[in-house]
């Protein structure tokens, strides 16, 4: 993400209320900039390697390898191999579009369904991390996405594809998905932890879950997962979601000894960047939530709910949607952003945004912004809303409205973020 990160801004902002609201996305956007976020939190002076408030003398270990998985994954490479450089021994990982790293390969991967493309990047990175003994070290990478992108065989690879088509119609949650994935892996719920022993692991967390789940980005393949295959087994039968192969997670503590996560992005990030530029804007921000799972129209009545004159309502998560077999295009976000243009929420003093922080709403669009003039133009194009809604098909109705915004893949993913501007 280079540059400013929302691609149409001029021609989106209309309205002096319109382009307030698309720069407060803009700062949650820079906000998690992953090649600023790399170069803010780590550093390198001689042989100290400083990760947030801890550092690391590299002269105790012979080698240093880089493995990641994720959206943010190949970008994030690309930063550490600007830091550290030739001493890095060896790396791959794969995310959705591969970088010129030097030292590290990068796979280009699928999402979010798994494919044979990320298996040979998950077969690669079991070979650079096996065998490693006490005087390596191996800095993970694990990011929003991860979960799709890291495949460890071929059985999980068709598991994770069988396990998400499954998800999408029952409208559960992505904790409830990844218990599940944990447990159909050698790598996810701790596995590359176990897999590198007694390697030393340092862990760059780039969160995409809502709340202090950081256990659960990519499937937690560096933390001690405390879910069981019972749990697993329970979230399947509840949601007939079939039949799977599954595994236990390690869980004796030694291979977490010489582990240690830093979590540099989360969704709380992005939204405190954006209520400090509600601040500096002249409104008054109030976040009501960074861990938003429910259902579409219960989102949309916390974020309403909480609307006053003058005021910004910031929030983040994941809503809840169940999706037909047979959908059209778009994501939980322009579903969103419609839902409420048909709930007639949206005032003439109201800006609505809904955005996803990869860029990518299930398409090439970022999310919508919608105000009166939207549901004007909607109108008289003749749309018909409800049919667009129970289809699933939200993205050629702001394709013709010209509401759509398209920042392109952002290289980060942090949940989706959600501002509603009230005017003065």
């Amino acid at each position: 993400m280079n540059g400013e990160p929302i691609k149409n801004f001029a021609k989106l902002a209309t309205t002096k209320n319109r382009e307030i609201a698309l720069r407060i996305m803009e700062s949650g956007l820079n906000a998690i900039n992953t090649k600023k976020v790399v170069s803010s939190f780590v550093s390198l002076s001689g042989d100290i390697l400083s990760i947030k408030n801890k550092t690391f003398d590299l002269s105790k270990w012979n080698s240093i390898k880089i493995v990641g998985f994720g959206k943010s994954s190949c970008e994030a490479a690309l930063a550490l191999e600007d830091i550290l450089g030739s001493r890095i021994k060896e790396g791959a990982v794969i995310g959705l579009s591969k970088e010129g790293c030097k030292y590290i390969e990068t796979y280009k991967g699928t999402h979010p369904r798994p494919s044979l493309e990320n298996l040979e990047a998950g077969e690669r990175i079991k070979e650079i991390i096996t065998g490693s003994d006490s005087k390596d070290l191996i800095i993970v990478i694990a990011s929003g996405g991860g979960s799709a992108l890291l495949c460890s065989d071929k059985g999980e690879c068709e598991s994770g594809i069988k396990l998400y088509d499954s998800f999408l119609k029952s409208g559960k949650t992505i904790n409830e998905m990844n218990t599940v994935r944990k447990h159909l892996s050698t790598l996810k719920g701790g596995g590359l932890a176990k897999m590198a022993y007694p390697a030393t692991v340092v862990g760059l967390i780039f969160s995409d879950v809502p709340g202090d789940n950081f256990a659960d980005v990519a499937s937690g393949p560096t933390y001690k997962d405390e879910t069981t295959i019972d749990d697993a087994k329970k979230i399947i039968d509840e949601n007939n979601l079939g039949e799977f192969n599954l595994i236990e997670t390690p869980k004796e503590s030694k291979y977490f000894d010489n582990v240690y996560n830093f979590v540099l992005v989360s969704n709380k990030i992005a939204v405190e960047a954006m209520a400090l530029t509600v601040h500096e804007l002249g409104f008054e921000p109030n976040i009501i939530s960074t861990d938003l799972y429910d259902e579409v129209d219960k989102v949309l009545d916390k974020l309403f709910g909480a609307k006053k004159g003058g005021s910004v309502v910031l929030a983040a998560g994941e809503p809840s949607v169940i999706v037909p077999d047979k959908s059209g295009k778009g994501g939980r976000n322009l579903h969103m952003a419609l839902k409420a243009i048909e709930r007639g929420l949206i005032d003439g003093s109201s800006v609505f945004i809904p955005f996803a922080s990869d860029g990518m709403d299930n398409s090439d669009a970022s999310g919508a912004i919608v105000d009166k003039k939207t549901e004007e133009k909607i109108n008289k194009l003749g749309i018909d809303v409800k049919d667009s809604l129970e289809r699933f098909d939200s993205y050629p109705v702001f394709e013709k409205s010209g509401d759509m915004i398209i920042t392109g893949p952002t290289g980060a993913n942090v949940s989706d973020l959600m501002i509603l501007l009230n005017g003065k």
